[in-house]
């Protein structure tokens, strides 16, 4: 046990002293008292304590008095070591001035286990730290030290640790608690240095970037400068960019304006960028520059027929729009009234067609830049107009921005998928469309975004849509329309033959002299594979048919060329998705066969009627529109006021009667399908079969009146593919055959007519006939 010993006391107030400390203490009166005391009665040995204001110090270390002098300062000092804890009793008297206490020495027990591996961590710990400062020499006085009290007592020189911290550690005599505690401040330093050490090192690097750009820009400028080279252009004053910039009169004086502004507002004026990016895109807007048309008729023919086979409407009107400004340049006439000889034109056709890539060729053709503009899906009416200024993020429209990217104020602007405009609360982009595409209007027309009257008279618009009811018709009837209905078989194989087969070869890495593909097998995937008016699905074929070559090619014992024909085509892309239907499916009475048109181009439609007893009423499905169900009952109204001149038994249709129109997932719209109804509903009451090879389009009135319909070249080539004879067409309609292909025409007996009862009188098979069937 120890004994308690007296000892003069030392009270320092901004520092805690722990065992094995040497400090430096200045010496004040009472502190001189304390030393004097020591030195005197106490063998320099005296108890240092740390001074509280809330309460009497509860433990200190004993010191021996190393020397007495003066401090650096020129003041009093002496220097102490510490050397024990010891834990402070109560007061006593002694001699001199000083304050004796009464102290018990703190007798630390032996090191355990545990206490040893505190230790260690605590090394490990205070040597990261003290690597992070430098210390390399404390470094290796700590890794000389053992005992883990004395280890813990070192903290007394920590800089991180607060005053509180370290009394806390003089007042704990238990090893171990000491060197939690110090643990676990350790760890909380180093991850606070850590987060400071990496916003060190950004804000060094931010400040070492900045530095460096500045250095290496003055260098710049200085080389500039000895050199006598003037600024880059986008350096320049922008005043100085707008007078050097061909510009109209009254764009440059906007411009100006705008400068003048810059120039007396402030670098930190939000609108300074506003106006420096409106600049920018008004001086790389082509306000004057334009490419001159090519006059060679023949060579604008010759490309146009080289790009593209069939098309003659498109390529004609072309040739006559070359001719036209050939003229008027000749004679002067370039501009009249401040408009120039711009045209708008929409190609209206089913997909794969050649619509899209047909803007490209008239460009080629008329020696004019090309720029598409993808109209599909677009709801707002700013993505035409563009967005006022004063939006953050606000851009000048797609028409702009397409006279931009062409670089000349008379490219060929395709406008695709023009059908494929929609409409919400943002405004309907079809009716900013109507100043863009009326002739008369658009030399002045006026961006949002720019504010300025936009010169778009000598520009070629060139607009596609699939499906022209889907075009509002105040813009429909703004554009030239262009009928783009669909290649005929002879078409396809042509297509596949110069254009289709060639691309594909060369991207399947095959030559003419490893594959052939006959025209025949070329005709088979057209008709059996492929019943589409374009020939997108067609090239895809083509391309299967070269990848199977190209793995074939793979083995060496192979012969080459590997000949492709009608006979080894099922071995590359399977057995024909389309077979001769017609046949079968008017096999039974109350089948008739029509004719339609759908985006995807003509197409054949089927009628089905039949009756069960019941009320009489007559039953229509197949998602058929207002126009269809119309026609469905004026058909059923004539076949039962006419029962007697077709030779009906009226009693046949006091029944319920059923009206179908397959593929009832398709919706379906439309007149021209009454005569095909008519001819439905008597081959049900007569019981007699349509012809198989027979089809039909027309409306038809009350009184069996054919009237004429739209779409007739499309009707009859979808005739042509379907294997189709016969086909019945409106007498009006008879005009149209002119626009009809005379390889269609040549393989169809087109009969037009003026009465329903005339294609009554041949579609249906004959009684006899009928009868022979049935008892088969």
């Amino acid at each position: 046990m120890s004994t308690l010993q007296q000892f003069p006391v030392l009270a320092l107030e901004d520092v805690v002293v722990l065992p094995g400390m040497v400090v430096p203490i200045e010496l004040d009166d009472a502190a001189r008292a304390a030393v004097d005391a020591a030195r005197t009665s106490n063998n320099d040995r005296l108890l240092v304590a740390p001074r509280l204001e809330d309460r009497y110090a509860t433990h200190g270390v004993i010191a021996t008095i190393q020397q007495v002098g003066r401090l650096p300062g020129g003041g009093p000092g002496a220097v102490l070591r510490a050397e024990q804890r010891a834990h402070i009793q109560g007061g006593v008297t002694g001699p001199g001035a000083a304050l004796w206490v009464e102290a018990e020495l703190v007798e630390e027990a032996a090191p355990t286990d545990e206490v040893r591996d505190l230790a260690q961590e605590y090394k490990s710990l205070l040597v990261t730290i003290l690597q992070k400062r430098n210390a390399w020499q404390v470094i290796d006085s700590v890794q000389r030290l053992t005992d883990p009290g004395e280890l813990a007592d070192t903290a007394g020189y920590a800089s991180y640790l607060e005053l509180e911290q370290k009394r806390q550690l003089l007042e704990t005599e238990d090893v171990a608690a000491r060197l939690t505690a110090l643990i676990g401040w350790a760890r909380e330093y180093l991850a606070e240095a850590e987060v400071n050490e990496k916003i060190s090192e950004s804000v060094q690097e931010s400040i070492d970037k900045n530095q460096r750009e500045f250095v290496l820009r003055q260098q710049l400028a200085a080389i500039r400068k000895e050199l006598g080279d003037d600024e880059p252009e986008d350096t320049k004053d922008y005043r100085e960019r707008v007078e050097e910039a061909d510009l109209p009169d009254d764009v440059r004086k906007a411009a100006l304006r705008e400068v003048g502004k810059l120039e007396r507002g402030s670098d930190q004026n939000p609108e300074a960028g506003y106006i420096r990016t409106w600049l920018d895109t008004v001086l790389e807007l082509p306000w004057n520059v334009k490419t001159d048309d090519s006059t060679d008729i023949s060579a604008a023919r010759a490309v146009l027929d080289a790009d593209h086979h069939g098309l003659d409407d498109v390529k004609d009107r072309i040739v006559e729009y070359l001719a036209v400004r050939a003229r008027r340049k000749e004679r002067g006439l370039e501009v009249v009234g401040g408009r120039g000889s711009g045209a708008v034109m929409a190609l209206v056709g089913p997909p794969g067609v050649g619509k899209t890539s047909l803007g490209e060729s008239v460009a080629r053709a008329l020696g004019r830049n090309f720029v598409r503009v993808a109209l599909g899906g677009v709801r707002d009416e700013a993505e035409i107009r563009g967005h006022r200024r004063t939006y953050v993020g606000a851009l000048p429209g797609r028409l702009v921005r397409a006279i931009g990217e062409a670089g000349s104020m008379n490219p060929v602007v395709l406008l695709d998928e023009i059908d494929k405009v929609g409409a919400d609360y943002r405004g309907d982009p079809a009716a900013a469309l109507l100043e863009v595409l009326d002739p008369a209007q658009n030399h002045t027309f006026r961006d949002h975004y720019l504010d300025l009257d936009l010169d778009l008279s000598d520009v070629l618009f060139l607009a596609t849509a699939n499906v022209i009811e889907q075009i509002p018709q105040p813009l429909l009837d703004r554009m030239e329309l262009v009928q783009l209905d669909g290649y005929t078989e002879d078409d396809k194989v042509q297509i596949a033959r110069r254009y289709l087969a060639p691309r594909q070869l060369e991207r399947a890495a095959l030559t003419d002299d490893e594959v052939e593909i006959t025209d025949e097998a070329l005709r088979e995937i057209a008709a059996s594979y492929t019943r589409e008016a374009g020939v997108r699905q067609m090239e895809r074929l083509l391309a299967k048919v070269f990848r199977k070559v190209a793995t074939k090619l793979t083995d060496p014992d192979v012969t080459r060329p590997v000949v492709v024909d009608d006979k080894t085509l099922i071995d590359y892309i399977g057995r024909p998705r389309f077979i001769p239907e017609v046949a079968e499916r008017t096999a039974v009475p109350g089948v008739s066969t029509g004719l339609a048109v759908t985006g995807l181009g003509g197409d054949v439609l089927f009628i089905e009627a039949s009756a069960y007893e019941g009320e009489r009423k007559l039953a229509i499905t197949g998602q058929l529109g207002d126009v269809m169900k119309e026609s469905a009952q004026i058909a059923l109204t004539y076949v039962r006021s006419h029962a007697d001149a077709i030779g009906i038994d009226p009693a046949t249709l006091e029944r319920t009667i059923h009206l179908h129109v397959p593929a009832g997932a398709v919706p379906k719209d439309g007149p021209s399908a009454g005569v095909t109804m008519v001819t439905a509903l008597t081959s049900l009451a007569l019981g007699r079969n349509v012809r198989a090879d027979v089809g039909m389009t027309g409306e038809v009135t009350l009184n069996g009146r054919v009237l004429p319909i739209g779409g007739v070249k499309q009707k009859l080539m979808a005739a042509q593919r379907a294997g189709l004879k016969t086909v019945f067409i409106p007498a009006r309609n008879e005009v149209d055959l002119v626009d009809v292909p005379e390889e269609v025409l040549a393989e169809l007996d087109v009969r037009p007519v003026a009465d329903v009862a005339e294609i009554l009188a041949y579609a249906l098979e004959p009684a006899a006939e009928a009868s022979t069937v049935e008892a088969a």
